[in-house]
């Protein structure tokens, strides 16, 4: 890897390699969240995202077939409001979408793509908090979130699609 590349790489966990996600790793982001979450989002919302909050959109690459495949990624983005830790009117990161391959899972990749966004929505972005919402079911995650100090805040009646409640969780950043 050439010095500009190196410099984005945030950690390497076996052969994964965490860093900054790119405008041609998009597709990979895009088939990663189709296969992993019901919660699917327009092409066009990633990209803007991308261009948005780029800093803080973080993607996990391995090794495939002599080129690089998306098996991870966090997409974040950066709101103002008022603060539901934090109080007053601030800058807060929002964790819009955090997906890992099934066969990646449990390696520790999950938990160092939230370390990076929560590191850049802080010294990038200014950001004083971090907040999130997660499936009251999605045991590993919210058990995830915990360990990276986020704390259940109230539940959101009916908040996906197929009607199931979200925890909002947060933490001060």
């Amino acid at each position: 890897m050439g010095l500009g590349v190196e410099q984005e790489v945030y950690a390497r966990i076996g052969d994964v390699v965490i860093r900054k996600a790119r405008r041609e790793d998009l597709p990979g982001v895009i088939r990663v969240n189709r296969a992993c979450l019901p919660e699917n989002y327009p092409d066009w919302y990633f990209e803007e995202h991308l261009s948005k909050w780029g800093d803080a959109f973080y993607v996990a690459v391995a090794p495939k077939n002599g080129r690089e495949e998306v098996v991870g990624y966090v997409m974040t983005r950066v709101e103002y409001g008022l603060g539901l830790i934090v109080k007053g009117f601030i800058r807060r990161g929002h964790i819009i979408s955090l997906a890992v391959m099934p066969e990646y899972r449990r390696r520790g990749i999950g938990t160092k793509l939230m370390e990076a966004a929560l590191k850049s929505l802080r010294e990038r972005y200014g950001a004083r908090e971090v907040y999130l919402e997660v499936r009251v079911s999605n045991t590993p995650a919210i058990r995830l979130y915990e360990k990276l100090g986020f704390r259940k805040i109230h539940v959101i009646k009916a908040y996906y699609a197929d009607g199931e409640d979200a925890y909002l969780m947060a933490r001060e950043l």
